[in-house]
């Protein structure tokens, strides 16, 4: 699990390495209010996908199910900044179906952790192939970069948006339309 005294620590050596006086009042508790916010914004790295995922409910239907608009927060891992947007989950089932807060639940085990967008991704893709066995996935994720927006370019309002495709959805034109009209609905 995540080390509290650890992150202490470091939290006072960053403080002190910028100059600051952590024993000012504002300052003194700031050490262990960031290792208890760690605890949960970190969270996703003790935790696995399978634990949501293996609720499932038996479906003879093998159309398309989408979870739009799932909101995440997660962190950058090259910055330890946030990035956050949100996350569009489809799968064809192939005779079984989740419980659709179980494809929110996968999104936040994977923001929860120090992450790169293109990555969380691919994982979130992955584990519902690897977990639920449908007959295909894609996921989407658009995401404002406090790295791209506070820092560096300094160009807030841009957004990034990652794809990824598996199954029967990877070289099929109609069913990824399909995915991006239900989007608009």
């Amino acid at each position: 699990m995540i080390d509290q005294e650890k992150i202490k620590e470091g939290v006072r050596l960053l403080l002190e390495g910028i100059g600051e006086d952590v024993n000012r009042e504002g300052l003194k508790d700031t050490p262990d209010r960031i290792a208890r916010m760690y605890q949960e914004i970190f969270g996703g790295m003790y935790e696995d996908p399978h634990e949501h995922l293996t609720k499932v409910f038996a479906a003879d239907d093998d159309e398309m199910v989408l979870e739009k608009d799932i909101v995440f927060y997660s962190t950058c891992e090259h910055h330890l900044l946030p990035f956050y947007g949100k996350a569009h989950v489809a799968y064809i089932p192939d005779g079984k179906v989740v419980g659709l807060s179980k494809l929110a639940r996968t999104v936040e085990v994977y923001a929860r952790r120090p992450q790169i967008q293109e990555q969380m991704t691919a994982q979130i893709a992955d584990a519902i192939m690897e977990h639920l066995a449908p007959k295909g996935a894609m996921v989407v994720v658009e995401a404002e970069h406090m790295c791209m927006t506070m820092r560096g370019i300094k160009k807030p309002g841009s957004k990034t948006v990652t794809m990824v495709s598996r199954g029967v959805f990877e070289d099929n034109d109609m069913l990824q339309n399909r995915f991006f009209q239900m989007l608009n609905v």
